[in-house]
Protein backbone atom coordinates (compact mmCIF):
# COMPACT_ATOMS: atom_id res chain seq x y z
CA UNK A 1 0.00 0.00 0.00
CA UNK A 2 1.43 3.66 -0.69
CA UNK A 3 2.48 5.29 2.52
CA UNK A 4 0.67 8.85 2.83
CA UNK A 5 1.76 12.20 2.18
CA UNK A 6 2.21 12.43 6.27
CA UNK A 7 3.83 9.36 6.99
CA UNK A 8 6.69 10.51 3.88
CA UNK A 9 7.18 13.74 5.33
CA UNK A 10 7.62 12.08 8.88
CA UNK A 11 10.19 9.69 7.24
CA UNK A 12 11.98 12.61 5.13
CA UNK A 13 12.45 14.52 8.77
CA UNK A 14 13.20 11.46 10.91
CA UNK A 15 15.63 10.32 7.97
CA UNK A 16 17.66 13.88 8.72
CA UNK A 17 17.68 13.56 12.54
CA UNK A 18 19.05 10.14 12.27
CA UNK A 19 21.75 11.02 10.24
CA UNK A 20 22.81 14.33 11.78
CA UNK A 21 22.63 13.12 15.45
CA UNK A 22 25.01 10.48 14.16
CA UNK A 23 27.52 12.59 12.57
CA UNK A 24 26.82 10.84 8.78
CA UNK A 25 26.36 14.31 7.48
CA UNK A 26 28.92 16.39 5.97
CA UNK A 27 26.11 19.06 4.80
CA UNK A 28 24.10 21.47 6.76
CA UNK A 29 21.58 20.20 8.48
CA UNK A 30 19.16 22.63 6.66
CA UNK A 31 19.96 22.29 3.34
CA UNK A 32 19.52 18.12 4.13
CA UNK A 33 16.36 18.98 5.35
CA UNK A 34 15.35 20.75 2.28
CA UNK A 35 16.80 17.84 0.67
CA UNK A 36 14.83 15.64 1.88
CA UNK A 37 11.83 17.52 1.42
CA UNK A 38 12.52 18.19 -2.01
CA UNK A 39 13.11 14.75 -2.74
CA UNK A 40 9.16 14.00 -1.32
CA UNK A 41 7.54 17.19 -3.36
CA UNK A 42 9.90 15.22 -6.53
CA UNK A 43 7.29 12.45 -5.61
CA UNK A 44 4.24 14.22 -4.85
CA UNK A 45 4.36 16.20 -8.43
CA UNK A 46 4.99 12.92 -10.30
CA UNK A 47 1.72 11.69 -8.71
CA UNK A 48 0.04 14.65 -9.24
CA UNK A 49 1.20 15.86 -12.63
CA UNK A 50 -2.20 17.30 -13.71
CA UNK A 51 -2.67 18.89 -10.26
CA UNK A 52 -1.59 22.48 -11.30
CA UNK A 53 -2.22 25.98 -9.77
CA UNK A 54 -3.14 28.66 -12.19
CA UNK A 55 0.34 30.04 -10.90
CA UNK A 56 2.02 26.80 -11.68
CA UNK A 57 0.43 26.31 -15.28
CA UNK A 58 1.19 29.77 -15.88
CA UNK A 59 5.41 29.55 -15.00
CA UNK A 60 5.34 25.92 -17.02
CA UNK A 61 8.07 25.92 -19.72
CA UNK A 62 6.63 26.43 -23.09
CA UNK A 63 8.56 25.29 -26.59
CA UNK A 64 10.24 27.66 -28.76
CA UNK A 65 8.36 30.39 -30.68
CA UNK A 66 9.55 31.86 -33.89
CA UNK A 67 10.48 35.87 -34.15
CA UNK A 68 10.69 36.42 -30.77
CA UNK A 69 13.81 35.96 -27.81
CA UNK A 70 13.60 32.85 -26.29
CA UNK A 71 15.07 31.87 -22.63
CA UNK A 72 16.43 28.32 -21.86
CA UNK A 73 16.14 26.99 -18.35
CA UNK A 74 18.19 24.58 -17.89
CA UNK A 75 18.47 21.26 -16.84
CA UNK A 76 21.95 19.75 -16.05
CA UNK A 77 23.23 17.34 -13.79
CA UNK A 78 21.06 14.51 -11.52
CA UNK A 79 17.51 15.06 -10.78
CA UNK A 80 14.79 17.93 -11.41
CA UNK A 81 16.49 21.41 -11.54
CA UNK A 82 15.04 23.66 -14.20
CA UNK A 83 12.13 25.10 -11.08
CA UNK A 84 10.89 27.78 -8.85
CA UNK A 85 12.34 30.64 -11.27
CA UNK A 86 9.58 32.99 -12.18
CA UNK A 87 9.05 33.61 -15.55
CA UNK A 88 7.18 37.28 -15.47
CA UNK A 89 10.28 39.31 -16.55
CA UNK A 90 9.84 37.66 -19.68
CA UNK A 91 6.49 39.67 -20.35
CA UNK A 92 7.46 42.50 -18.22
CA UNK A 93 10.22 43.31 -20.75
CA UNK A 94 7.81 42.92 -23.37
CA UNK A 95 5.59 45.79 -21.68
CA UNK A 96 8.57 48.01 -20.68
CA UNK A 97 10.33 47.61 -23.61
CA UNK A 98 10.67 47.34 -27.30
CA UNK A 99 11.87 43.81 -27.01
CA UNK A 100 9.51 40.81 -27.44
CA UNK A 101 10.13 37.86 -25.85
CA UNK A 102 8.32 34.03 -25.64
CA UNK A 103 6.71 34.70 -22.24
CA UNK A 104 7.71 30.92 -21.50
CA UNK A 105 10.96 29.47 -20.55
CA UNK A 106 12.12 26.85 -22.88
CA UNK A 107 13.57 23.92 -20.61
CA UNK A 108 16.65 22.86 -22.51
CA UNK A 109 19.33 20.22 -21.11
CA UNK A 110 22.36 22.04 -20.90
CA UNK A 111 24.57 19.74 -23.54
CA UNK A 112 21.63 20.16 -25.85
CA UNK A 113 22.65 21.93 -29.22
CA UNK A 114 18.49 23.68 -28.73
CA UNK A 115 20.47 25.73 -26.47
CA UNK A 116 22.35 28.08 -29.14
CA UNK A 117 18.29 28.46 -30.31
CA UNK A 118 18.29 30.44 -26.95
CA UNK A 119 20.31 34.03 -26.30
CA UNK A 120 19.93 33.70 -22.69
CA UNK A 121 19.29 31.18 -19.89
CA UNK A 122 18.58 30.36 -16.10
CA UNK A 123 20.55 27.74 -14.39
CA UNK A 124 18.68 27.72 -10.57
CA UNK A 125 18.54 24.80 -8.90
CA UNK A 126 19.28 23.44 -4.61
CA UNK A 127 21.77 21.23 -3.30
CA UNK A 128 25.23 19.38 -4.69
CA UNK A 129 25.50 18.73 -8.21
CA UNK A 130 28.51 17.68 -10.81
CA UNK A 131 28.35 18.58 -14.04
CA UNK A 132 28.95 16.18 -17.19
CA UNK A 133 32.22 17.25 -19.43
CA UNK A 134 29.80 17.54 -22.33
CA UNK A 135 27.84 19.61 -20.32
CA UNK A 136 30.38 22.18 -19.53
CA UNK A 137 31.81 22.02 -22.86
CA UNK A 138 28.90 23.31 -24.12
CA UNK A 139 28.50 25.76 -21.26
CA UNK A 140 31.74 27.30 -22.50
CA UNK A 141 30.58 26.97 -26.29
CA UNK A 142 27.53 28.83 -25.43
CA UNK A 143 28.90 31.44 -23.47
CA UNK A 144 31.73 31.98 -25.69
CA UNK A 145 29.38 32.67 -28.95
CA UNK A 146 26.99 35.61 -27.71
CA UNK A 147 24.56 33.27 -25.07
CA UNK A 148 24.12 34.46 -21.18
CA UNK A 149 23.51 32.87 -18.21
CA UNK A 150 22.13 33.91 -14.86
CA UNK A 151 22.95 31.52 -12.17
CA UNK A 152 20.76 31.93 -8.93
CA UNK A 153 21.02 29.85 -6.00
CA UNK A 154 17.45 28.37 -5.27
CA UNK A 155 16.03 29.23 -1.58
CA UNK A 156 20.38 30.82 -0.89
CA UNK A 157 21.26 26.43 -1.00
CA UNK A 158 25.01 26.57 -0.06
CA UNK A 159 25.28 23.07 -1.57
CA UNK A 160 24.70 24.48 -4.72
CA UNK A 161 26.51 27.83 -4.66
CA UNK A 162 29.78 25.58 -3.79
CA UNK A 163 28.72 23.32 -6.73
CA UNK A 164 28.52 26.28 -9.29
CA UNK A 165 31.54 28.02 -8.20
CA UNK A 166 33.59 24.69 -8.29
CA UNK A 167 32.00 24.00 -11.88
CA UNK A 168 32.45 27.47 -13.68
CA UNK A 169 36.01 27.18 -12.77
CA UNK A 170 36.21 24.09 -14.30
CA UNK A 171 34.69 25.53 -17.50
CA UNK A 172 36.78 28.92 -17.35
CA UNK A 173 39.80 27.81 -15.01
CA UNK A 174 41.17 31.45 -16.53
CA UNK A 175 38.35 33.35 -15.73
CA UNK A 176 37.42 34.83 -11.81
CA UNK A 177 33.89 35.78 -10.88
CA UNK A 178 34.23 39.11 -9.79
CA UNK A 179 31.94 41.36 -7.49
CA UNK A 180 30.09 43.97 -10.04
CA UNK A 181 29.59 47.84 -8.37
CA UNK A 182 26.03 49.29 -8.70
CA UNK A 183 27.53 51.55 -11.58
CA UNK A 184 27.98 48.68 -13.59
CA UNK A 185 25.23 48.64 -16.91
CA UNK A 186 23.42 46.05 -16.11
CA UNK A 187 22.10 47.41 -13.27
CA UNK A 188 20.80 50.63 -15.61
CA UNK A 189 19.77 49.04 -19.02
CA UNK A 190 15.77 49.77 -18.33
CA UNK A 191 15.61 49.97 -14.48
CA UNK A 192 18.06 52.08 -12.68
CA UNK A 193 19.02 50.04 -9.58
CA UNK A 194 21.17 51.40 -6.92
CA UNK A 195 20.88 48.58 -4.79
CA UNK A 196 18.95 44.48 -4.35
CA UNK A 197 16.71 44.56 -1.34
CA UNK A 198 16.42 42.08 0.68
CA UNK A 199 14.97 41.26 3.77
CA UNK A 200 16.13 42.99 7.38
CA UNK A 201 19.87 44.48 6.81
CA UNK A 202 20.95 42.14 4.53
CA UNK A 203 22.67 43.46 1.47
CA UNK A 204 22.89 40.90 -1.74
CA UNK A 205 25.26 41.71 -4.72
CA UNK A 206 26.01 40.27 -8.03
CA UNK A 207 29.05 38.46 -9.37
CA UNK A 208 29.96 38.61 -12.73
CA UNK A 209 32.14 36.59 -15.87
CA UNK A 210 33.65 39.38 -18.19
CA UNK A 211 34.74 37.71 -21.97
CA UNK A 212 36.30 40.03 -24.44
CA UNK A 213 34.80 43.38 -22.65
CA UNK A 214 31.62 41.87 -21.85
CA UNK A 215 29.29 39.89 -18.65
CA UNK A 216 28.46 36.90 -20.24
CA UNK A 217 27.12 35.06 -16.66
CA UNK A 218 25.77 36.59 -13.82
CA UNK A 219 25.99 34.59 -10.67
CA UNK A 220 23.56 35.67 -7.63
CA UNK A 221 24.27 34.04 -4.33
CA UNK A 222 21.02 35.31 -3.50
CA UNK A 223 18.01 34.42 -4.95
CA UNK A 224 17.11 35.97 -8.11
CA UNK A 225 14.10 33.60 -8.57
CA UNK A 226 10.76 35.70 -7.80
CA UNK A 227 9.57 32.58 -6.77
CA UNK A 228 6.38 34.58 -5.13
CA UNK A 229 5.23 34.33 -9.14
CA UNK A 230 6.97 30.87 -9.66
CA UNK A 231 3.73 28.73 -7.59
CA UNK A 232 2.80 27.64 -4.15
CA UNK A 233 4.85 24.74 -4.13
CA UNK A 234 8.28 27.40 -4.53
CA UNK A 235 9.08 29.51 -1.47
CA UNK A 236 12.35 31.00 -0.23
CA UNK A 237 12.31 29.13 2.75
CA UNK A 238 14.58 30.63 5.10
CA UNK A 239 16.89 31.84 2.45
CA UNK A 240 17.73 35.42 1.42
CA UNK A 241 15.95 36.74 -1.57
CA UNK A 242 16.24 39.70 -3.78
CA UNK A 243 13.03 41.88 -3.72
CA UNK A 244 13.75 43.69 -6.86
CA UNK A 245 14.54 40.60 -8.96
CA UNK A 246 12.23 40.59 -11.07
CA UNK A 247 13.11 44.21 -12.44
CA UNK A 248 16.79 43.11 -12.39
CA UNK A 249 16.24 39.95 -14.20
CA UNK A 250 14.71 42.59 -16.83
CA UNK A 251 17.81 44.80 -16.91
CA UNK A 252 20.31 41.39 -17.16
CA UNK A 253 18.13 40.29 -20.72
CA UNK A 254 17.92 43.98 -21.70
CA UNK A 255 21.59 44.00 -21.41
CA UNK A 256 22.49 40.50 -22.85
CA UNK A 257 20.50 42.32 -26.11
CA UNK A 258 22.01 45.31 -26.42
CA UNK A 259 25.53 44.82 -25.61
Amino acid sequence: MPQSIGSRAAAAVLTVLILTAGGAFAQNPLDALRSAFRSLEDDLEDENIGAQSPEEAANAPGPLKPGVVNAAILTYGAGKTSRCFSNEFLSLISRESHIQCNPKFVSTNLESSELFECPFAVMTGEGHFDLTEAQRLNMRNYLENGGFIIASAGCSSEEWKSSFRQEIQRVFPELPLTRLEFNHPVFHTVYDIPELKCKGTHRAHLEGLELDGKIVLIFSPDGLNDTGKAGPRCCCCGGNEIQNARQMNVNLLAYTLTH
